[in-house]
């Protein structure tokens, strides 16, 4: 019984993450380009997903905590998380990348053009995002040598890495809304909505993991106070 629900829990993943967005692309009425850069786009946004995945593998999803073993958890999302970090780091370049094809603009002038666009809102936002994203993978494969070095407690530890992972989502999110070629409506509302529920898993493991006053002892009776 446990070994269905454990595939079951998995399928449900693949559908949620991977399904449900490439049936939205599917949906979606953008003109479709060659092969490479359709790939290229398809990489991107499911990247993403996957990055707002992670939150459903704390530990306040209760439903994953009954069926799989921590360990087991920690290593998927570990793997999940550099995977699609990988993906989204070369993102910038992957952009221009089919211009090696290509005729007209040369890929690093429209490279630089690209990442010099401050007043584009959503490249300002991509590149922030960006970069929150490197330090975010940066820190998380080092974090047993930070805590030795920073003598920071684990709690400590968390509450970082999970801020620092909230502010990326958001202005990440915003700049795929903003400038995403395939993020129409409906794709649009679905990853707003599997943010919020990330960040209320998040929310209720931190909110669990607050230190709770002892409850008053009740005097005893005939004792005055």
């Amino acid at each position: 019984m446990k070994l269905d629900a454990r595939f079951f829990a998995i399928l449900t993943g693949l559908a949620v993450f991977v399904g449900l967005p490439m049936l939205f692309y599917a949906m979606g009425d953008a003109p479709r380009r060659s092969l490479l850069k359709e790939v290229i786009s398809v990489a991107t946004f499911l990247s993403f997903g996957f990055m707002i995945g992670q939150f459903f593998l704390a530990r306040s999803n209760t439903a994953l905590a009954g069926l799989f073993k921590p360990l087991t958890v920690q290593k998927v999302h570990k793997y999940i998380a550099y995977s699609a970090v990988a993906v989204i780091a070369l993102h910038p370049f992957m952009i221009v990348f089919p211009r090696y094809f290509e005729g007209g603009v040369k890929p690093l002038d429209a490279f630089w053009t690209m990442i010099t666009s401050f007043d584009n809102l959503g490249i300002v936002l991509g590149l922030i995002a960006w970069g929150l994203m490197l330090v975010l993978g940066v820190t998380a494969f080092l974090r047993m040598r930070l805590l030795k070095r920073f003598a920071t407690r684990y709690r400590g530890w968390r509450y970082f890495h999970g801020s620092l992972a909230v502010v990326f989502t958001v202005l990440a999110a915003w700049h795929a809304i903003d400038l995403g070629r395939h993020i129409h409506t409906a794709m649009t509302a679905y990853f707003i909505a599997l943010i919020f529920i990330g960040f209320g898993l998040l929310a209720r493991l931190y909110w669990s993991a607050v230190p709770r006053a002892p409850a008053a002892q009740p005097l005893s009776e005939g004792v005055q106070s």
